[in-house]
């Protein structure tokens, strides 16, 4: 009696977190498996410019130009950057002085503050954001995405 209970207890709890795990995480693994990503800590400065590609989480301070065509860049809650930006879509959540071209989407999160033109094919602005420059939003960039 107490090892069928003990079974029993077993034996649904390994079936019920593998099941939705085997629904959902091929997906999410194949999303990560096929992108890398990379992240510059809060404590790093840099001059000069950054190219990559791959996605790129950047905490810390940069001045000079970033590219990452195709890929994501976020620009941390700590970040200051001053810089042009080229990549496939952009999250900013810190600070960031330069002109943005994104292939994709824009995002500007409530912490998030940019001084320059963006050129992009979608845009988020939450409320709280600081946004100052001009907006060229063109839908066609991002038929261009995805045929990378």
């Amino acid at each position: 009696m107490w090892s069928k209970q003990h079974t029993l207890t077993e034996t649904p709890a390994p079936s019920n977190v593998q099941a939705p795990a085997s629904d959902v995480a091929p997906s999410r693994l194949a999303i990560s498996a096929s992108r890398s990503s990379a992240r510059l800590g809060s404590s790093l400065q840099i001059k000069g410019e950054i190219t990559g590609s791959e996605d790129l989480q950047i905490d810390g301070i940069v001045e000079g130009p970033v590219s990452v065509d195709g890929h994501v860049l976020t620009v941390g809650s700590t970040a200051q950057l001053n810089s042009e930006i080229h990549a496939g879509e952009v999250v900013v959540c810190g600070k960031l002085v330069g002109n943005v071209h994104a292939r994709g989407r824009v995002e500007i999160t409530k912490d998030g503050s940019i001084t320059g033109d963006i050129a992009c094919a979608r845009i988020s602005i939450e409320d709280g954001a600081h946004f100052k420059g001009r907006i060229e939003i063109d839908p066609a960039r991002s038929k261009n995405t995805a045929n990378l």
